[in-house]
């Protein structure tokens, strides 16, 4: 009976793309801006420096070294802010949902190249059953072939 082994593999399928690489190429300009302010805004750098100038600006209001021009409660400070908040929040939201969008990206990605892996994986062991099953029969062919050597020196 001859040994028969399964059909080689074929790789039906698109090659791995690098998901963030095929995204960075479609950004737009909003996008990309979004995610520069989501950046800058989201650091400890930016923080530092909001803080130094809020300390800044509070204390020469209050000092009155350059005449006070926004006296306690500081409510041109307070818009300024305000303005600041109703831009940014946006724009944070904008990088959030793209990061968003990402995500399930590369989680649908990753689900494919699992699928991919199984089936390959499927295919190299039947292969190697099949090859178990072939030593297993040469074995047992080495083994008879070895008792008729014997027997025949006998």
């Amino acid at each position: 009976m001859p040994m028969t082994f399964p059909e080689p593999y074929r790789h039906e399928h698109p090659p791995v793309i690098n998901v963030d690489a095929e995204e960075a190429k479609r950004l737009t300009y909003g996008e990309r801006a979004a995610d520069t302010v989501a950046g800058i805004v989201g650091s400890w750098r930016f923080i530092l420096w909001q803080s130094a100038i809020l300390f800044v600006y509070v204390l020469l209001n209050v000092v009155g070294w350059i005449a006070a021009w926004d006296p306690y409660p500081f409510i041109l400070l307070n818009l300024f802010l305000s303005m600041q908040a109703a831009y940014t929040a946006p724009m944070l939201m904008m990088s959030q949902n793209r990061q968003a969008q990402l995500d399930r990206s590369r989680a649908e990605h990753d689900y494919e190249i699992n699928l991919k892996a199984e089936a390959e994986i499927r295919h190299v062991l039947l292969n190697l059953e099949a090859q178990n099953r072939a030593l297993l029969e040469l074995q047992g062919d080495l083994v008879r072939l070895l008792q008729e050597r014997n027997d025949n020196a006998v």
